[in-house]
């Protein structure tokens, strides 16, 4: 038996059936539990007792209205004795005891959507744990080191002050800390118009740092004034100030509470679009429009975050991807584009990495039978507002003019002989001393078959000319494989527009040799230049354009060394070190 709190309880019978005993002293449930015994609600221990002696006896759950037990479904016997209003109360009151999404969803009946609608209908936002905060046991994360790679790794979310998971829609402290630390100083205005449960506002104000937090959902800003309403140490602040952040509700769509060119620095994480529904019925949450309209909606806040940044002001904004047809939907970098559109230029494109994603036993099998990986990357890229239009038309013509691509012989293609597991979620972290082999069997393995496949590679030769190498497995081929070893090196000097034509010509060439259900891996990686990211990923998937194409996976690639940098400090000015590649996966179609 496990014990959630001194009245509420989940148990497991030794034939496996789920017993929920909600708390017999609740207004809505006293009256009835009362029918136990003659005088008055049972003891705890009695209604255990009589719970798991039934249970062990006939099989079934007892419903935590009418103490019935029940054989069949429990949420549909509540829902038809005592009504939809009950059925919630009794969702709820398991949610507020601790009972885990999955435990609520076998007993009541409900998916985790559903669940999620009555918990935001029920509370205003989207909330994973409706028990109130713990009390603070640190201030700080222990042994902090700053990222100075591009791909970012938390294992541990981050518990430190007031920070909790409780909000489904926030994200882990450590991003927002990293970048205020490396963006920003103390004293500086730190803007965020997605606030949500306050996880950047609280930073904020441990940094030293002002804040202006907002959000269209009202119980957001709830949720965000609770979480600030805390008195750190002195301890932490001999060097500056304490800054309590202006919290309040707006939409970031339209920023006009906020002067122009006032910000130093925006860090937010927007809804992801129809991913996940943070709010019930609130006018312009942006999280329950489809990807078009959310990218229309965007752009808007794209040109406000531009309007209210100060030149060389920068703007970090979390956005991941998500599905549709068990493909790829690039919500990420249709957002990336946006921003740039709207003369942003990008500083960095760094990969946070999501943990709980490995697929094993029954995952494992249904990623291999149905070819599909699990989504466990998001985009974190920061944006940069030049200090004049004119800087930023310099910096785009600086990256053309350098380098030629022209085809050279062939090269075989080097593969691990043999792999236990093929990976199964779209990030790859690889051995750095057989990292190509490794990627390259996983890629042709998963994605030709047994039906052969074609390998094309940007390769260096001397004097900075850039050469194609090209390798043929068999007439009828079920991958076409470009790779992009020219990259390796991050060279300042590629030019991005040669290489990118070059890619929609070996394409174009290319795919009638490919059977249809065939797919086309290109393998690349971004570049920086002039201090500069160039997105190449994005830019080829923005370049790929055909009837016969559609995009599958974007998969990024990083080996065990790449997922933290020294321990070294990094300066904003040096740029991170690129440590991470892509695999754009295309499927033929026709």
């Amino acid at each position: 038996m496990q014990m959630y709190s001194n009245t509420s309880y989940t148990s497991v019978c030794p034939h496996g059936v789920v017993v929920l005993v909600a708390d017999p002293k609740a207004d809505f449930m006293y009256t009835r539990a009362s029918r136990f015994t003659t005088s008055g609600a049972p003891s705890e221990e009695i209604l255990m007792s009589r719970v798991v002696e039934a249970a062990q006896n006939r099989g079934g759950t007892l419903c935590p209205i009418c103490r019935a037990l029940v054989s069949s479904n429990l949420g549909q016997h509540i829902r038809d004795t005592h009504g939809q209003e009950d059925f919630r109360r009794a969702i709820l009151r398991a949610k507020e005891h601790g009972t885990s999404d999955p435990e609520i969803g076998s007993l009541f009946g409900v998916t985790f959507r559903q669940l999620e609608k009555i918990v935001t209908e029920a509370c205003g936002a989207n909330i994973s744990v409706l028990r109130k905060p713990k009390a603070v046991k640190s201030w700080e994360p222990r042994d902090f080191v700053e990222e100075t790679t591009t791909v970012w790794s938390f294992k541990q979310r981050g518990s430190w002050a007031t920070h909790s998971g409780r909000y489904r829609g926030n994200w882990s402290p450590y991003i927002p800390r990293n970048v205020i630390l490396k963006y920003s100083q103390p004293g500086d205005v730190v803007l965020d118009f997605f606030v949500g449960g306050g996880t950047t506002a609280v930073e904020a104000k441990l940094l030293g740092r002002r804040c202006i937090a907002s959000d269209i959902n009202p119980a957001c800003i709830g949720l965000t004034l609770e979480s600030l309403d805390f008195e750190p140490p002195t301890s932490l602040f001999k060097e500056f100030s304490v800054y309590e952040p202006q919290v309040f509700v707006a939409d970031a769509r339209n920023l006009s509470h906020v002067p122009d060119n006032s910000i130093d620095l925006i860090c937010a994480h927007p809804p992801y679009a129809g991913i996940i529904n943070y709010s019930s019925d609130i006018e312009g949450d942006l999280s329950r429009l489809r990807p078009d309209d959310f990218l229309r909606e965007m752009k808007k806040v794209a040109e406000e975050s531009y309007r209210v940044l100060k030149p060389e002001g920068k703007c970090a904004i979390l956005i991941g991807d998500t599905r549709k047809q068990k493909h790829v939907v690039p919500i990420g970098f249709q957002t990336i584009d946006v921003f740039l559109r709207s003369r942003f230029r990008l500083r960095e494109l760094i990969i946070k990495r999501q943990h709980n994603c490995k697929t094993t036993g029954f995952w494992y099998t249904k990623s291999i039978e149905n070819n599909f990986l699990l989504l466990a990357h998001e985009y974190l890229p920061i944006f940069e507002k030049p200090k004049s239009p004119e800087r930023a038309l310099l910096i785009k013509e600086g990256f053309r003019g350098y380098g030629h691509v022209s085809p050279s012989e062939a090269k075989r293609l080097s593969l691990k002989r043999k792999i236990q597991e093929l990976e199964t979620t779209t990030v790859w972290i690889l051995p750095r001393e057989d990292f190509e082999k490794r990627l390259n069997k996983n890629v042709v393995d998963r994605y030709s078959g047994e039906r052969g496949y074609v390998t094309i590679d940007f390769v260096s030769h001397c004097g900075g000319e850039r050469r194609l190498h090209e390798q043929r497995g068999a007439k009828t081929n079920g991958l076409l494989f470009i790779k992009s070893s020219v990259l390796a090196d991050n060279p300042f000097y590629l030019d991005v527009e040669s290489y990118l034509r070059q890619m929609q010509m070996i394409v174009k060439q290319e795919l009638p040799g490919i059977v249809k259900g065939g797919f086309l891996a290109i393998q690349t990686q971004d570049v920086r230049i002039n201090g500069y990211i160039e997105p190449l990923a994005k830019r080829v998937v923005d370049s790929i354009v055909s009837g016969d194409l559609w995009l599958k996976e974007i998969v990024v690639v990083t080996s065990t060394q790449g997922e933290r940098g020294s321990t070294k400090h990094v300066s904003s000015t040096d740029g991170l070190r690129i440590t991470h590649q892509y695999l754009i996966i295309y499927e033929k179609v026709s």
